[in-house]
Formats: C-alpha cells, sequence, structure tokens
C-alpha cells in the first residue's frame, strides 16, 4: 500500500444513472428523503413522496433528461470526473506531488462512501473535501458533511479531515465566472441584460439563518464587478423553485417573462451557482427559460456556460484546492501566482 498521503474529494450533487423512469426515481428518491432538502416531519412528507411525487414527478424528469443525455452519460456526472481528473494533474504539475483526487455524488453514484473507500485504498490519510457549490446552503453543503459523518464511522482511525464550507467570495472564482462571460461575450457580442441565476432554497430556510442568500448576493456582485456591469444591467435571480412554500426572489422564470414583455431584446444568462452544467442549466435555463423570454416577447436569449472544465475555472478550482492543502506534508507551500 501507498505511504500516507492527502487526497481530494470533489462532491456534486447527484445524478441518475439513465434517463429513464425508473433510474431518475432511485435517484429522486434519495435526493428527496434527504431530511436537510425537504424539512417536513418524515410521518407527513415521506407518504407524500411515495404515493404522490415520485409518481408524478419521475416520468416528467426523466423526458426532461433524455432532453440533455449525451452519448458519454449524465453532463454532471461527465463534467466533475473531467473536473477530478484535471484537478488531478494540475497539483501534481503546481505541487510536484502526486495528490489522488476523486469524484463523488451526494446522491446516485459514485457515493461519497465509495470515493472515501477509493482514498483508503490509495493510503490517504488527509483528505480534503470540496463540496462544489461555491455558496454554502444547509440543503447542499450541510448534507454532504452529514454524508461525510456516516461514511466515515467505518474508517478507522479516521482520516484528518478538510472540508471547504464555501467559496462565494474567493477571487479567483469570481474572475473564472467573469473571464468565461467575457470570453463568450467577445464570440458573441453583448446583451442589453445580464441575468446571473442560482438556485433557490425556501426563504423560511434564511429565515432561520441560512446564509445562502447573502452569498449569491454577495458573488453576484463580485462577478458584476469583474465584468464591470456592477449597475441595472445585471440582475441576480433564483430558479428551481419546488412545492407550494416561498422560495427565495426575484424567480429566474418570472424575470425572463417580465424581460420578454418589457421589449429586452436580448438577454443572457449565467448559473454562477452550478460547478457543472446538469439538468437546471441545460434543460430549465436554455430550454424553458429561453422559450418563456421568447414567448413574452424577446427577442434572442443566450446561455453561457461558465463553469464545466474551462481552464479559467480549473485553474480557480486548483488554487482553491491548494489553499486548503497548504501544510499537509509532503505536499510543498505552493508557490505565489506570478
Amino acid at each position: 500500500m501507498p505511504g500516507p498521503a492527502p487526497g481530494v474529494v470533489l462532491v456534486n450533487l447527484g445524478t441518475p444513472d439513465e434517463p429513464t423512469t425508473g433510474a431518475v426515481r432511485r435517484y429522486l428518491r434519495e435526493f428527496l428523503s434527504d431530511p436537510r432538502v425537504v424539512e417536513l416531519p418524515r410521518i407527513v412528507w415521506l407518504p407524500l413522496l411515495y404515493l404522490l411525487v415520485l409518481p408524478l414527478r419521475a416520468p416528467k424528469s426523466a423526458a426532461k433528461y433524455q432532453k440533455i443525455w449525451t452519448s458519454d452519460g449524465s453532463p454532471l456526472r461527465v463534467y466533475t470526473e473531467r473536473q477530478a481528473q484535471i484537478l488531478k494533474g494540475s497539483l501534481g504539475e503546481r505541487l510536484r506531488a502526486l495528490v489522488p483526487v476523486v469524484a463523488a455524488m451526494r446522491y446516485g453514484k459514485p457515493s461519497i462512501a465509495e470515493a472515501l473507500a477509493a482514498l483508503q485504498e490509495k493510503g490517504c490519510d488527509r483528505v480534503l473535501v470540496i463540496p462544489m457549490y461555491p455558496q454554502y446552503a444547509g440543503s447542499a453543503t450541510g448534507s454532504v458533511e452529514d454524508a461525510l459523518g456516516r461514511a466515515l464511522r467505518k474508517w478507522k482511525p479516521a482520516p484528518e479531515l478538510r472540508v471547504v464550507k464555501d467559496f462565494h467570495a474567493h477571487r479567483a472564482y469570481a474572475k473564472a465566472i467573469a473571464k468565461n462571460i467575457n470570453d463568450y461575450w467577445f464570440k458573441h457580442g453583448r446583451p442589453e441584460k445580464l441575468v446571473l441565476s442560482f438556485h433557490g432554497i425556501p426563504k423560511r430556510s434564511v429565515e432561520r439563518g441560512d446564509p445562502y442568500q447573502a452569498q449569491c448576493l454577495a458573488s453576484a456582485k463580485l462577478i458584476a464587478e469583474e465584468l464591470g456591469w456592477n449597475d441595472a444591467r445585471t440582475l441576480t435571480t433564483f430558479q428551481s423553485r419546488f412545492g407550494a412554500a416561498e422560495w427565495l426572489q426575484p424567480y429566474t422564470m418570472e424575470t425572463m417573462r417580465a424581460l420578454g414583455k418589457q421589449g429586452v431584446g436580448r438577454v443572457d444568462v449565467a448559473c454562477p451557482g452550478f460547478a457543472a452544467d446538469c439538468l437546471e442549466t441545460l434543460e430549465e435555463i436554455a430550454i424553458e427559460n429561453r422559450q418563456a423570454f421568447l414567448d413574452a416577447g424577446g427577442k434572442e436569449f443566450h446561455y453561457i456556460p461558465t463553469t464545466n472544465d474551462t481552464p479559467a475555472w480549473m485553474t480557480a478550482l486548483a488554487i482553491i484546492a491548494m489553499e486548503r492543502l497548504e501544510g499537509w506534508s509532503p505536499i510543498p507551500r505552493p508557490k505565489p501566482e506570478p
């Protein structure tokens, strides 16, 4: 077995194994059974989930997944695995040391437990976990921490653990998003409005102390400043509402309809809260919200991918990882960026 070494786990939300009703149902069952995701009493929620939500939602979600599925599989899984491979190479080059990097999904496969087992087999006694959520939410990063705790109970002795809580205000993150937007604009021109759409959460979660909304607004401000667009041309919205409760507003879909009715000719949308393209970006934004904008009278809609395996995003991820790996021998102290 190799000698002791640190390892890195990149954790994204998750994806079904295939775009079928059965696979999507299994995925949604795990996702929506998490008390971090749906905070209703279990005795109320679980019967609703099994008797009403899953039978209705699984076929509809499967149809949506079929629209975005690639020959390589789910875009979210494909990009997260590419990110792990690229980060491994980048850290090896920058730090001159082999640092194993594995991908994991909070829901679905490969699981967090499977990723940790892979690092254990490589002899890693220190583990850096990077939840791929720039902004902290209890339903996202908090749920990853829950899963880590359960998975590490069987690891004896337990490794030293570091978890990146968030990187919403990290300059490397903001610069990477802004660079990818600027690169897109260089090729396709600029819009009248730029919408930065973040995943929503229930409003009551923020009222109970979740920092997510404040962090999203802070990220949007940093990105707009990097672009030189920190003015009325840039709007911040929230998408992916689920259920009847009030979620963070303004809602992305309602904003698209309003912009179309106002006669805005071109709107560009970027999703800085997503580390990889997925159903919420490729189907909800690039298809559903596009259609809503056009149907309301808008003329031109552009979805701008800002993460995935782009060089700017991967550079930012490497910087964030190096900062958190610092001090874990045998990794040398990283040299400052020129």
